[in-house]
């Protein structure tokens, strides 16, 4: 009778926390939308290459102020939870790389976390320089060759939006990265669109933020259903610094 009470409670304790973890997943939801651009934006600039980096490309390379894509939707925007997310450990798997391809950074914008090793990598056959410029306490400003293709580790401790990257062999290449302590956030594609995946119920506000256009936020309930919210920003009549 004890051994048969006991197995019961086992079976009785299992369906409990299945039913708990069950219910947990369900609370959780996305946050899509689409990010637009009001305005006519200023024509990005051909960049002057080097002869190095001129035999890499058949078009000439251009800057990347605002990427406009289908329905006046912005790319190269970060869109994070700005208020509302308990922080959470980063993830101790990297899976996150920053390129130098062709002489140019790719991707353009991306995010991690808090406390998140990635790797900066330089896929060309010659010198470049990774020079991240953090302005945060506690984000440590690294300065670093890559002479041949090969890989070096990155980190950040505290949130930052956004960490500048640059080459100082080529003065033409840049990144930003966006660092938040929680894994709640996203970057627009080239037609404006993002996805922020299993965010718990609750109230946040989330923030779309453009390198050129500036930041927007908005206040969002998520609940069990999926969440959409959508953001317009506007062309500056004058360049961010």
């Amino acid at each position: 009778m004890h051994t048969f009470r006991v197995s019961f409670m086992k079976s009785i304790l299992g369906i409990i926390t299945v039913a708990a973890l069950a219910g947990s997943v369900a609370s959780a939801a996305d946050i899509t939308g689409k990010v637009k651009l009001t305005g006519t934006p200023p024509p990005e600039k051909q960049i002057q290459l080097d002869p190095t980096c001129g035999k890499l490309h058949e078009k000439p390379l251009t800057t990347r102020h605002y990427v406009v894509g289908e329905g006046s939707g912005l790319g190269n925007v970060f869109v994070y939870i700005k208020e509302g997310a308990k922080s959470a450990p980063a993830p101790a798997a990297k899976g996150l790389t920053l390129d130098q391809v062709g002489c140019e950074y790719t991707p353009y914008v991306m995010g991690v976390q808090a406390g998140q090793h990635f790797d900066v990598k330089n896929s060309d056959p010659f010198l470049h320089n990774v020079h991240s410029m953090p302005k945060v306490d506690g984000n440590k400003e690294k300065n670093l060759g890559q002479p041949i293709p090969m890989k070096s580790d990155f980190v950040f401790d505290k949130p930052e939006v956004l960490v500048k990257f640059k080459c100082d062999v080529h003065a033409w290449m840049f990144a930003y990265v966006g660092v938040v302590d929680h894994p709640y956030f996203a970057v627009t594609d080239k037609d404006g669109n993002f996805k922020i995946s299993g965010v718990p119920a609750g109230d946040y506000t989330v923030e779309a933020y453009h390198l050129k256009a500036g930041a927007k936020a908005e206040k969002v309930s998520v609940a069990a259903d999926n969440k959409a919210v959508d953001f317009t920003l506007e062309v500056k009549a004058a360049p961010a610094p």
